[in-house]
């Protein structure tokens, strides 16, 4: 795939996130398109909003949980950048309009006070790296038509990052067993969704390990002040405008997200 159509192929990203029309799965168009060149993509089409102002806030990792894996009929993790213009306050209103075919997702934030770099992380160092942690809401949304997605899509489209939404309360990581973590999830004050932290690759400071070593062989470090979101505990959840999110994670605290 040569250079200039990985240009091409993140200009056609950045479009659809500006009109918010969706495009074909680029998977499907003959273009014999690999993990390592869609990576490439994901660059350029974070590079568009870098160069519009945006800052880097930290990273994520997509598709951790079974129950999501089957769901998108993704069953590899991978990495994203999140960036300011993605942050919402907790209970914040966020606007769909912004949004095209948005889903939620339940997970824990980790907040760094070190550097991480791979390859070699474990998850003692992960935790001895963390500040705190919190309850978040992951609001995924693809610039593939139908989330006809696969893992060469998901990975292009900057792991199909659409907005973040983290609880107000942080709180230290080592009192507690974080892969038993129970979260409940409940739309329109209706219970949708439960999970453990152990959905997050079995432990989601392993998540985040995983994610410093991958980010390693890209020259890529953790940095001190940023979030990390470890992933999914629970299948998706659709939403729209007028929907209204809680969740509450044992021993962690909260995180509240409303669409308008």
């Amino acid at each position: 795939m040569t250079n200039d159509l990985i240009t091409t192929l993140s200009q056609e990203l950045q479009q659809a996130l500006v009109t918010r029309v969706p495009v074909p799965p680029l998977s499907g168009r003959g273009l014999g398109l690999d993990i390592s060149q869609a990576y490439r993509i994901q660059q350029g089409f974070v590079a568009h909003r870098l160069a519009a102002g945006d800052t880097i806030t930290g990273k994520k990792i997509g598709v951790t949980s079974l129950a999501v894996q089957q769901m998108l009929d993704v069953h590899q993790p991978d990495f994203g950048i999140l960036l300011q213009s993605m942050h919402y306050a907790d209970g914040e209103p966020i606007p769909t309009a912004r949004l095209i075919q948005p889903r939620a997702e339940g997970e824990i934030a980790f907040f760094l006070k070190r550097t991480l770099r791979g390859p070699g992380v474990t998850r003692e160092e992960v935790l001895e790296a963390t500040e705190s942690v919190a309850a978040c809401f992951e609001i995924v949304d693809s610039r593939i038509r139908d989330w006809r997605i696969r893992i060469e899509d998901t990975v292009a489209d900057n792991a199909s990052c659409g907005v973040y939404v983290l609880g107000s309360e942080r709180v230290s990581p080592h009192a507690l067993d974080l892969a038993a973590c129970e979260m409940t999830l409940e739309k329109n004050g209706e219970r949708v969704a439960t999970g453990l932290g152990s959905a997050a690759l079995g432990h989601p400071a392993d998540a985040v390990a995983w994610l410093a070593n991958t980010l390693g062989g890209f020259g890529i470090s953790l940095l001190p002040g940023e979030t990390i979101l470890s992933g999914s505990l629970a299948a998706l959840i659709p939403v729209q405008a007028g929907d209204a999110l809680s969740m509450h994670i044992t021993g962690i605290g909260g995180c509240s997200a409303r669409f308008c």
